[in-house]
């Protein structure tokens, strides 16, 4: 009795065929292939490739997808209290019903303090989000970006329902399989499929994400000192000072270990004369009577 099952009788071109496994079939398995049909008697022998992606226009009007855009911006400003300015974008992204995604506070030259700010708010609240923050400073560089992955996102959205009709084509076959190396082929193939599915609907999912909810990088910097960088600076002079002080120090320290084996030599010379002159014999004193009357 020759048996059909449902969806494997399928036209030629909508689907290639390749065998489940290495063993050719029996006679029992009497399998008549055709460009048009596939029909067998008894266990299937062969499994459907997975359909490749139906063709979508790339138009969002002929797949009924909304255009999708991702929105990002890069601001940089300058505020004169830059843990004040991190606090209020922090209240900016909740206020919108967004969030703060990533703060990075460092001081510079002359303590001066410097903010890197990500904040993430729904699409729709972009353009709103993006005039408070600029109200918080001086603007100093902006820069907007709109990228479009309506078309990534058909193909990948068209991908995801072609591998789900596979699935379900596969546990149709695995509900009728009845040997166990038929049993393994086809759960080999629906592992396949799930672990695409998978990948898809993570891919999937990141893009909602970037597109449901916009990023707007904002850099926060303190304005210059009075004078500019090079302005005086009463610390950096002291500390200047006490440098000075310290390698002059230094100097005289390297200067003594230097001349320390003339300085000994010359201390071992001055002895030696000393006592050399002290063992020459001393003039007796003459007499007060032979000096006078030498006179």
């Amino acid at each position: 009795m020759i048996l059909c099952i449902g969806m494997v009788v399928v036209t030629a071109g909508c689907m290639s065929l390749y065998p489940a496994s290495s063993v050719p079939p029996t006679s029992s398995q009497d399998i008549r292939l055709s460009e048009s049909k596939m029909t067998y008697a008894g266990t299937a022998a062969y499994v459907p490739v997975p359909a490749a992606a139906p063709d979508f226009p790339a138009s969002p009007g002929g797949t009924g997808i909304d255009t999708k855009i991702i929105k990002t911006a890069s601001l940089s400003l300058e505020v004169k209290d830059v843990p004040g300015s991190v606090a209020a974008l922090k209240t900016i992204a909740t206020d919108k019903g967004g969030y703060l995604s990533s703060t990075n506070m460092q001081k510079g030259y002359n303590d001066r303090l410097s903010a890197t700010v990500i904040i993430r708010v729904p699409a729709a609240e972009f353009d709103n989000a993006l005039t408070s923050a600029k109200a918080l400073g001086t603007v100093k560089s902006i820069s907007t970006q709109g990228e479009d992955v309506t078309e990534n996102y058909v193909d990948l959205t068209a991908q995801k329902a072609s591998y789900q009709n596979q699935l379900a084509q596969y546990n149709e076959i695995m509900k009728k399989s009845e040997k166990v190396e038929d049993i393994i082929k086809v759960q080999e193939q629906i592992d396949r499929v799930q672990t695409e599915l998978n990948r898809l609907d993570g891919r999937l999912k990141y893009l909602d994400s970037r597109i449901d909810l916009s990023t707007i990088t904002v850099n926060l910097q303190e304005p210059e000192p009075v004078g500019g960088d090079t302005g005086h600076n009463f610390v950096a002079t002291i500390n200047e000072g006490i440098a000075g002080f310290l390698g002059m120090i230094d100097a005289i320290i390297i200067l003594i270990f230097t001349l320390l084996p003339l300085i000994i030599i010359g201390v071992i010379v001055y002895g030696i004369y000393r006592w050399r002159k002290g063992k020459k014999p001393v003039a007796a004193p003459i007499p007060a009577a032979e000096a006078a009357e030498k006179k």
